[in-house]
């Protein structure tokens, strides 16, 4: 395993528009690490996943971001990308005309830096689309035009096993799944995960179910910006059975008179 850890994050302050979301986030994901980040509402999970990597809405003013060692606020979206960060989408976009073999293509070209020929990228594929259990016809259509809610997170993780990332943000990848579709979501995850043991994971979900499937290794609690309480799994039955209501009367101030 690497000995630089995946992920360090020391003090991060970010604001969208004139409103400051993050206060002070510290956090470190080691390689091989799954970690889950659950909050309320307007807390900053997907804020934090935005300001990774380098949302331009998103304005960090204060903190450091080590990404492998190397500082990630020094790096454009893109070669951040190419580094080995990947976010998969809450609400991943739809873009018509553009058929997912060849958006797949190009993006595993632009991971690697150089061409990847269609006899070698069509091994690649059908390599990943086995491990998913997913079927041929669909890189054959349009970039989530027509797509149901879990095609789409399907194909979310289908970039993601093809990209082989270092660290793989999840913003809320349960988001609009029902039960069957989470499932098989979330197994096409751990296949991935099985495949790259070295690969670090953060989770960003509102609810515990989505840990039913994916083990983590740790749970954080970020409220009104700042990560208030980690621990294991036990710590994500804790807010199911009693709610954030629990944290809200654990870490709010009283108000000042």
């Amino acid at each position: 395993m690497s000995q630089q850890p995946a992920l360090h994050i020391r003090d991060l302050h970010v604001t969208v528009g004139e409103k400051e979301i993050l206060k002070g986030v510290d956090l470190v994901i080691q390689a091989g690490e799954k970690h889950a980040l659950m909050g309320p509402n307007g807390s900053g999970k997907s804020t934090l996943s935005y300001a990774l990597m380098g949302h331009p809405n998103y304005k960090i003013t204060q903190g450091e971001v080590l990404f492998q060692g190397e500082n990630l606020l020094e790096m454009g979206p893109d070669e951040r990308a190419r580094k080995g960060l990947f976010l998969a989408f809450q609400y991943p976009m739809v873009i018509p005309g553009v058929k997912v073999f060849q958006f797949l293509r190009n993006m595993l070209k632009a991971r690697r830096g150089r061409d990847v020929s269609v006899k070698e990228f069509r091994k690649e594929l059908n390599e990943k689309m086995s491990l998913l259990d997913m079927k041929q016809e669909f890189v054959r259509r349009y970039l989530n035009e027509g797509f149901s809610g879990g095609e789409k997170k399907r194909h979310e993780i289908l970039q993601m096993a093809l990209l082989e990332p270092s660290l793989c943000l999840l913003d809320e990848t349960d988001s609009g799944l029902d039960i069957d579709a989470l499932r098989i979501v979330c197994d096409g995850i751990n296949a991935v995960a099985a495949k790259n043991t070295d690969m670090g994971m953060l989770i960003i979900t509102h609810y515990q179910r989505m840990l039913n499937y994916i083990e983590p290794d740790f749970v954080h609690i970020l409220f009104e910006g700042k990560i208030v309480k980690s621990g294991t799994k036990e710590l994500a039955l804790e807010l199911e059975a009693h709610g954030y209501e629990l944290i809200e009367n654990e870490f709010r101030q009283p108000a000042q008179v």
